[in-house]
């Protein structure tokens, strides 16, 4: 089995951002960057499919040379080589994105093989875009399911289950394909210091990817106002009785 889980370079979540002065990007000098979280899980299941089948896995992201720490960080989890599809920083939209590692996977099919199972986050913690991957398995004509919550092998066959209200739809796929997950498919292991060690002595093979012009053209970012919380004292000791029972009884609840 070949797998190949592609994740992205994100800030740290719960990180305060501020925007650059031209509202054209986020002013990452006082951020720590991180996976993005429905990603940690594919990096997981990545690592679990090949520990119970056997084979070979491979992560794969698109940015900045640092990003290469988010791959060594897959790499310390379990993940047996990484791809970096290096830019100069800029941010890449879904369509221009995708394009650049359907390239990357087709290059990297006619020297190593195809790849059996391709992984990605639902979305983006960032950018919430729900594409990436759809746009992948649409460019390479491979089924794709997506919002897996659980994910098994059976032979040349996946069954991948999607959480829906009451219950769940199961799909089953001939392999290859490509899935997007979500937390709560697994709970990711903390990388032991002798991966973390390992990961940096292996090597990560760095690719330029063609600039490829996406659908969208951004012309600003915002920064929503952060909305003031605080509470109201309404009394205080045997006071405070009467005061609740009022409310209560404003809110129809007694």
């Amino acid at each position: 089995m070949n797998v190949l889980v592609c994740i992205k370079r994100v800030p740290d979540t719960g990180a305060k951002l501020v925007l650059t002065d031209d509202e054209q990007g986020i002013d990452t000098s006082h951020l720590g960057f991180t996976i993005s979280p429905h990603e940690e899980c594919a990096v997981e299941e990545a690592v679990r499919l090949i520990e119970r089948h056997g084979g070979t896995s491979t992560v794969l992201t698109l940015g900045p040379s640092a990003a290469a720490d988010q791959l060594r960080d897959a790499l310390a989890l379990g993940i047996g080589e990484a791809i970096l599809l290096e830019t100069q920083g800029d941010e890449w939209d879904p369509e221009a994105t995708a394009r650049a590692i359907v390239d990357a996977i087709q290059t990297q099919s006619a020297t190593s093989g195809d790849f059996d199972i391709l992984l990605f986050g639902h979305e983006a913690a960032d950018t919430g875009d729900y594409q990436v991957g759809i746009r992948v398995a649409h460019a390479l004509d491979l089924p794709c399911v997506t919002g897996v919550k659980a994910l098994a092998i059976r032979d040349d066959t996946a069954i991948a289950k999607r959480e829906i209200l009451g219950g769940f739809e199961v799909f089953e796929v001939s392999l290859p394909a490509a899935f997007t997950v979500k937390e709560g498919l697994n709970v990711p292991r903390y990388p032991s210091l002798r991966g973390r060690l390992a990961a940096r002595r292996k090597e990560i093979q760095r690719l330029a990817p063609p600039s490829w012009r996406g659908g969208l053209e951004k012309i600003r970012l915002r920064v929503l106002e952060e909305e003031d919380s605080g509470a109201e004292i309404l009394s205080e000791g045997s006071d405070a009785v009467e005061r609740v029972v009022e409310i209560l009884k404003t809110l129809g609840m007694v």
